[in-house]
């Protein structure tokens, strides 16, 4: 039993993202999921150098009652812009519709031709089993990219409101944040339409401690990495 409990102290110890990529896309279905997700592990990638681009799948044209699409789009980018600057990192911002996002060639050829373009070493994306059909979606077609351009990057899996839209995630790899979760608290506040402060306290503060627990620091973000088996053959 003790040997077993060792085996996995180990394994949670490993990080083996931090210090290793040169360039990192972080792709969310809406504004606020690349922050909520990984802003921690974004921060520190930066900080040791690597490049690293906040994707937006959607514009969050769905995100605020009352709104129209268009009025809300605008705030929602305004926000993803700010939260971006707090974190002194890219933004980009792709054409699917919140809420109404689509899986077809012509959406699997834009996903591809965006990381093509952009020649990351990491992508992070989310979970594929989730609540949200954004979130499958936006996770699927990074998943077809990934297959499509010969696994030429690595391709991490990270959490959004585990239990409410995240769902059966069970990670492998942490990353410790106490040195950047209040940047990333800042950054993701920046989100005022989506009543981010309270959602700090009751899903993202939790999450990141639960994980930390986990990890055995005070704040962790956690993970799963895509593998795969090089004599797979590929759709074409």
């Amino acid at each position: 039993m003790l040997m077993m409990l060792l085996a996995v102290t180990t394994l949670n110890a490993q990080d083996p993202i931090t210090g290793h990529y040169k360039k990192a896309l972080v792709i969310g279905a809406h504004p606020d999921d690349p922050e909520s997700m990984c802003a921690g592990t974004m921060l520190l990638l930066k900080q040791q150098g690597c490049e690293v681009v906040c994707v937006y799948f959607t514009s969050g044209e769905g995100g605020i009652p009352g709104k129209s699409a268009e009025e809300t789009a605008l705030i929602r980018r305004q926000e993803a812009l700010n939260s971006c600057e707090v974190m002194g990192i890219r933004p980009v911002f792709m054409t699917q519709v919140d809420g109404n996002s689509e899986i077809n060639k012509a959406r699997y050829d834009e996903m591809k031709e965006l990381i093509a373009a952009e020649k990351p070493d990491v992508v992070f994306t989310h979970w594929p089993i989730d609540a949200h059909r954004d979130h499958r979606v936006c996770s699927m077609l990074v998943y077809d990219a990934w297959r499509q351009l010969g696994h030429t990057f690595d391709l991490y899996y990270g959490e959004v409101m585990t239990g409410m839209q995240t769902q059966m995630f069970s990670p492998t790899i942490y990353v410790n944040i106490d040195s950047t979760v209040e940047l990333k608290r800042k950054a993701y506040t920046c989100h005022v339409s989506q009543g981010t402060a309270g959602n700090v306290q009751k899903w993202h503060q939790v999450i990141d401690v639960m994980r930390g627990r986990e990890f055995q620091c005070q704040h962790a973000e956690a993970f799963v990495k895509q593998r795969w088996n090089s004599s797979e053959i590929l759709d074409r």
